[in-house]
């Protein structure tokens, strides 16, 4: 839809799309599917985009200190990495200022850096995801880039998601704190 509206005193005319501001994020969700190394962007309630991610290597679960994935409804609590350089590593959340070599083969090194962006995910399920001894946010549970890329598509991760960064930089314009998180096996 346009808007078309005309100076009369100077008779020029200014064309304003409106589609540039009827993005509405939170009309976006995500779907992240173990079982298939996927995670789906759903904009409007129809899935737009997929993207390959890592879950856990350990597996699925809520227990803390477990390192592995809890599943169930999540949201986005906290956007971390603002026009942050690619591939920057992040330490306790805190931009560390130095870049990660990115390995492209498949090798699991000793480190588990974040990088370029992080989203942090809090449970919104009590008892599963959310509470003492199993809160998501409590453990630290992000959508984050990684210099691992290799390994993208395969179990790798220490419990958060992992994305190749160029994806969770691509993820992190689309989607906006309360966006909703739904991670399943």
């Amino acid at each position: 839809m346009y808007i078309l509206i005309k100076n009369t005193l100077k008779t020029f005319f200014i064309l304003i799309s409106l589609n540039c501001f009827a993005l509405d994020t939170n009309n976006n969700e995500l779907i992240i599917d173990i079982s298939e190394q996927r995670l789906y962007l759903k904009e409007n309630k129809i899935i737009t985009e997929s993207f390959p991610i890592s879950s856990s290597k350990y597996g699925e679960g809520s227990i803390v200190n477990s390192l592995k994935t809890p599943l169930g409804m999540h949201e986005i609590k906290e956007k971390i990495g603002d026009s942050v350089i690619k591939n920057t590593i992040f330490i306790s959340r805190i931009n560390t200022q130095r870049l990660a070599k990115i390995i492209s083969d498949d090798i699991d090194t000793p480190n588990d850096y974040v990088t370029s962006r992080i989203l942090w995910l809090s449970g919104l399920e009590d008892g599963e995801n959310r509470g003492p001894g199993i809160d998501s946010y409590s453990r630290y549970i992000y959508i984050h880039g990684t210099q691992e890329e290799g390994l993208i598509g395969q179990k790798a991760s220490n419990g958060c998601i992992r994305m190749f960064n160029d994806d969770v930089i691509y993820l992190y314009k689309k989607v906006s704190k309360g966006t909703k998180v739904y991670i399943k096996a």
